[in-house]
């Protein structure tokens, strides 16, 4: 199919972005897309939104899958192209509505140049702002059907050159959850604080500790707490609080430093919380497990790279950020891969960022090449 062509179905789905776990449109479309390609197996509402086709060979062989994402972002929109977002407060700020038009380039080429042997599959995955999304599909029986041995992915990365590639071998992007700590004591009058309990010293503890606590995890990765958010009490002036509230972001290199750092955190809050007579609790939210890539799936992706004369960076150190694509990779032999999406482009969840076009055919033809490396 001519560009053009593609150019007009990135912007429809830019046109119209839905937020994880509401992805009910999009995926329609996609599914719709899909079905006009004949692929020998179209499954729908995987772990939630999620749509996969398959095309199979008659031969033995791999089962290889490429995976894009469907959700946008609750983010307001402020560029004024045609294309901008239809609905206020949600646009593709991640570029996913890009990784989905590479997927779908990607699966017209694979209905004109069928596998020579084993299976190829292409997946749109829910929620993957939210770290929910892959865990979903993995749980999803359907999975277990699939079966994948070779699991690939990209992410588009503003602030490098355009089209370059960056590729590593083991960890690739980091865990990353989000921790919200509950302090509960007894409120109590302004004028006779003795005879409630605040968290107003417990919380300015933590505050004060809290970070420094992720350096003593290891130093052989990268550990990291970012306080997010306090709140204490509420905005009376005749009330002393008793209540307070902390959240926090933790990221570690590797899923068995977040394991021990949230051992260590927790541990720590609820001693704080016990030297200062208050009932404590804890809330878990944006789980994301570790990327780690394979390495003979990572050396797939430079070849390919390399095939189409796109630059190839060998990182020494993982992405900070975070991706669910881990659930995926921990299931199969993976890899995912960092596409620069130009050195001024606005990075990612900027208001005004935009996925570049000029990445569709990029994308496409890299995973094109691992595929024809594997199954043809």
């Amino acid at each position: 199919m001519h560009k053009t062509h593609w150019l007009q179905i990135r912007h429809r789905l830019h046109q119209h972005p839905e937020l994880s776990g509401s992805e009910q449109a999009t995926a329609r479309f996609i599914a719709s897309q899909l079905q006009d390609l004949v692929p020998d197996r179209l499954y729908t509402d995987i772990g939630g939104h999620g749509v996969a086709a398959c095309f199979d060979s008659p031969n033995p062989g791999a089962t290889v899958l490429f995976r894009a994402e469907l959700d946008a972002l609750p983010i307001n929109e402020i560029n004024t192209f045609a294309h901008r977002s239809v609905t206020p407060g949600i646009s593709h700020k991640c570029g996913h509505d890009g990784h989905m038009t590479i997927l779908l380039s990607l699966a017209s080429y694979i209905a004109n140049n069928r596998p020579e042997r084993g299976t190829v599959i292409v997946l749109f995955q829910p929620a993957e702002e939210t770290g929910e999304g892959a865990r979903a599909i993995v749980a999803d029986p359907v999975f277990s059907e699939l079966a994948p041995d070779y699991c690939f992915a990209l992410h588009n990365l503003p602030g490098y050159p355009m089209g370059q590639v960056m590729i590593r071998s083991g960890s690739f992007n980091c865990a990353s959850r989000g921790l919200t700590v509950r302090l509960t004591g007894k409120t109590a009058h302004a004028a006779y604080p003795e005879t409630g309990i605040s968290p107003a010293s417990a919380i300015a503890e933590l505050i004060q500790t809290l970070p420094g606590l992720a350096k003593n995890i290891t130093q052989e990765e990268l550990v990291m707490l970012t306080l997010i958010h306090c709140k204490l009490g509420e905005a009376a002036f005749g009330t002393s609080p008793g209540e307070a509230e902390l959240l926090a972001t933790l990221r570690t290199e590797s899923d068995s430093a977040m394991n021990r750092l949230i051992e260590t955190v927790t541990e720590h809050c609820r001693a704080v919380a016990q030297q200062h007579s208050l009932s404590i609790s804890f809330e878990w939210n944006d789980i994301f497990a570790a990327s780690r890539n394979d390495s003979e799936c990572a050396d797939y992706v430079a070849r390919a790279a390399s095939e189409y004369g796109q630059p190839v960076q060998w990182l020494d150190e993982p992405f900070r950020w975070s991706e669910d694509f881990g659930a995926i990779s921990a299931a199969s032999r993976g890899a995912m891969f960092a596409l620069g999406a130009g050195e001024t482009t606005p990075q990612i969840h900027n208001p005004d960022y935009d996925f570049p076009d000029q990445l569709i055919p990029t994308g496409k033809d890299i995973f094109a090449a691992i595929y024809r490396q594997l199954l043809r």
